[in-house]
């Protein structure tokens, strides 16, 4: 499955909940397997520009993006959760490339505050940098 096809089936599923803010709730069921044990959780990890803090590693495995990421806030780490489920296990050069869309093809664009917002694209950004490292090497 491509990343474009797993982000397709992503906001699809998302989309069955007909109310946005139980959307938005759905989010924080998002499951534990990129979570960062707290030993990881080290200051080179730390995504600048997010008011929470908010660490991502990435690795590459067999010639996939494998990401793992944490925050603070509760919130912050469900919506971080869904980026790097997002993205892990695809192509650096489609990590590198690919944008999220579910923000506004779910409707969070506009429940979500513009500092929110910013610190979602900083998360985008690292992920963006992490698989253009992967793709140099």
């Amino acid at each position: 499955m491509t990343l474009d096809e797993k982000q397709r089936a992503l906001i699809d599923d998302l989309n069955l909940i007909p109310d946005p803010h139980e959307r938005l709730s759905a989010l924080g069921s998002c499951g534990d397997a990129v979570r960062l044990p707290d030993e990881a959780k080290t200051d080179a990890l730390l995504v600048p520009g997010c008011v929470s803090r908010v660490w991502l590693q990435g690795t590459l495995q067999d010639g996939a993006c494998r990401f793992r990421c944490d925050a603070d806030s509760p919130m912050v780490r469900s919506l971080v959760t869904v980026l790097c489920q997002l993205y892990d296990q695809s192509s650096p050069n489609e990590a590198a490339t690919v944008e999220p869309l579910l923000w506004k093809a779910c409707g969070f664009e506009k429940m979500l505050s513009p500092t929110r917002l910013n610190g979602l694209a900083s998360v985008r950004s690292r992920i963006r940098e992490i698989a253009a490292g992967f793709l140099a090497t």
